[in-house]
């Protein structure tokens, strides 16, 4: 059994002591640059800038020719090169409309990165709250060691029943064992963890010893969520678009202008240049009408999305707010409920040590300390993880 307790411990010690423990924004970083979803969205971004010179850019001019046959006429062949314009402001519309939509794929980039350092927050508290809890096993393990061997030392002398020493080492089987959970527990908590950050599942994960003490700052004020969330500037600068849009689709529908020149090869060598106007009449509007049509739905759809995330922000904020007053109070709670669990346990333990009697007392005791020690450790990572969240909500990591 000895041998066992210490292999765990140096399992423990491993786990928890392997190098320089790096920070939180230290693996936000590593995320940001190997993350390959939150790479595709930048590449996203990329590929929606080069749409901008293609709406904006001039259509390719047109170069005809023509060969006549020399009994038909005496011209003999010409050339003719064409160039169509939009009416004035047309390309200006649907370049502003694409770098409109190009800016809103860089703030959804922006909403992805955010959301992926709150992933990161939510996969590290855990592995911080696994070894925490393997701390507080192993304690618990020392004391019913040293439980058992008074125990063992009381029945001895008489002092005390067999079953004291039988109810201690029930606990400490349970202790054991649950140790031994926790440890393997470890290895689906580092692949999660390393797989947000694309790496190997097996590669080692540094987790600071403790938590810093982050507290609320004014900045997380509901109303800085309609501020400063990309997705709600994604949705304006979509609806920015489309307006740039029903101006393109508008300015389409109006005529095109052409401007050329016709070269003429004569018979008799007295070739000719022809300067030439032309103009497309925008006849079939139907096309027209229902390109500005669209684009004035999208409007009043865009318009409507940013309402429904806007609602769902602020819900989720809520939510996340009464989140981290709940966990707050029960930190507290928790604290409290430690420091007067162990206070009985000394004052039970100390009778104990003089009587030998209520022995069942002094183990119920110290599972309760252990309880509370465990409760406090989840509580305080639920916070952490929730105030991650609030992040993500109101949008805190943008400019790391």
């Amino acid at each position: 059994m000895k041998k066992y307790i210490l292999n765990i411990i140096l399992l423990v010690i491993l786990g928890v002591a392997t190098g320089h423990a790096q920070t939180l924004d230290e693996y936000f970083k590593t995320a940001a640059e190997n993350n390959p979803g939150l790479q595709s969205k930048y590449k996203e971004f990329e590929a929606a800038l080069q749409k901008v010179p293609q709406v904006n850019s001039l259509p390719d001019p047109t170069v005809s020719f023509s060969y006549f046959f020399p009994k038909m006429m005496s011209q003999r062949a010409s050339v003719s090169l064409t160039q169509m314009f939009p009416w004035f402001g047309t390309l200006s519309a649907q370049g502003n409309a694409a770098a409109l939509m190009a800016e809103a794929q860089y703030q959804s980039f922006l909403d992805a990165q955010n959301q992926l350092y709150y992933e990161v927050s939510a996969a590290y508290y855990p592995l911080y709250e696994l070894n925490r809890l393997r701390e507080i096993e192993q304690k618990n393990i020392d004391i019913l060691e040293s439980y058992k061997s008074i125990a063992n030392s009381k029945f001895k002398n008489g002092l005390a029943p067999m079953v004291d020493v039988l109810r201690v080492d029930i606990m400490l089987k349970d202790a054991v064992s649950n140790l031994s959970i926790l440890i393997m527990k470890e290895k689906s908590l580092k692949a999660t963890f390393n797989k947000l950050l694309n790496r190997d599942v097996t590669e080692e994960v540094s987790i600071n010893t403790s938590l810093a003490n982050e507290t609320l700052r004014g900045s997380f004020r509901r109303d800085s969520i309609v501020v400063n969330n990309p997705m709600l500037n994604a949705l304006d600068l979509k609806i920015k678009a489309s307006e740039a849009s029903e101006i393109a689709a508008q300015k389409d529908g109006l005529p095109k202008l052409g401007v050329g020149l016709d070269y003429a090869i004569m018979d008799n060598g007295k070739n000719i240049v022809m300067p030439m106007v032309s103009i497309s009449i925008p006849i079939y509007r139907k096309k027209y009408k229902a390109a500005k049509k669209e684009a004035q739905l999208m409007q009043e759809s865009y318009t409507l999305q940013k309402m429904e995330v806007a609602n769902s922000l602020i819900s989720n904020y809520e939510m996340t707010w009464f989140e981290i007053q709940q966990q707050k109070e029960l930190i507290s709670l928790y604290e409290q409920q430690t420091k007067e669990s162990n206070q009985s346990l000394n004052l039970l333990f100390s009778a104990y040590s003089n009587s030998g009697k209520d022995f069942e007392e002094v183990l119920r005791m110290q599972q309760q300390l252990l309880k509370y020690e465990k409760m406090k450790a989840t509580a305080e990572v639920e916070y952490y993880i929730a105030l991650a969240k609030l992040n993500y909500i109101t949008a805190k990591h943008i400019g790391k």
